[in-house]
């Protein structure tokens, strides 16, 4: 596990998300550490062997920000039972729906065993030192976190010119857009959803919107 300033970086284990826990507890806040996305739910063992390495536990996670309403970002949610729940306000919609089969990805066979949104974020919320950014496209209601360095994209954009993909709720229009917003930032770290974190982050960036607009 990796650290990048105040940010631990965890792997995805196969089809699970990336998911980053930011140690806020130097801080004066009802949060002490925030855990980004929780992947499927499959890998509860896992996370705690991450957690442990650092003198945590599951029940240490007071609050999880899911960047979008994939089960792949929102199925491992049940796994911290004592984390209130963040989300874009319309994808949290999604993720309280059982009829909605956007958190599922049209996957029918799995289930999402924790639906409750606690609170619903919106352009220009803070979540520790993190703005939050809407930037749907790939759902109708993504977000990003940036702190003025650090990119917490989700599935948005990704590292060596990678852009989320748009059929499963998503709208090409919106990631136009929210490509457009992320370039003009100035970011050092990128920290994607899936695939590896990168440094000069910026040149990942341009190469995610020159392919797109390819």
């Amino acid at each position: 596990m990796e650290k990048i300033n105040n940010v631990y970086c965890i792997a995805g284990m196969m089809a699970d998300s990336n998911c980053y826990l930011i140690d806020n507890s130097e801080n004066d806040s009802d949060f002490d550490y925030i855990l980004v996305d929780t992947g499927v739910g499959g890998s509860g063992d896992y996370f705690s062997s991450q957690l442990s390495e650092i003198g945590l536990s599951m029940e240490d996670i007071d609050l999880v920000v899911n960047t979008h309403c994939h089960y792949d970002h929102v199925g491992g949610n049940y796994l911290f039972p004592n984390a209130k729940i963040a989300i874009g306000t319309i994808d949290g919609d999604s993720l309280e729906d059982p009829e909605s089969p956007i958190p599922i990805c049209f996957v029918p066979a799995r289930e999402i065993k924790r639906r409750d949104v606690d609170i619903r974020l919106k352009e220009g919320d803070r979540i520790a030192d993190f703005e939050v950014l809407e930037t749907p496209g790939h759902t109708a209601g993504g977000i990003s976190l940036f702190d003025g360095s650090i990119l917490i994209s989700g599935d948005t954009i990704f590292s060596h010119g990678g852009v989320g993909r748009m059929d499963i709720g998503g709208n090409m229009e919106d990631m136009k857009n929210s490509l457009d917003k992320l370039s003009k930032l100035d970011v050092e770290y990128l920290l994607s959803g899936h695939g590896p974190w990168v440094s000069n982050a910026n040149e990942h960036i341009k190469m995610s919107v020159g392919g797109f607009y390819f």
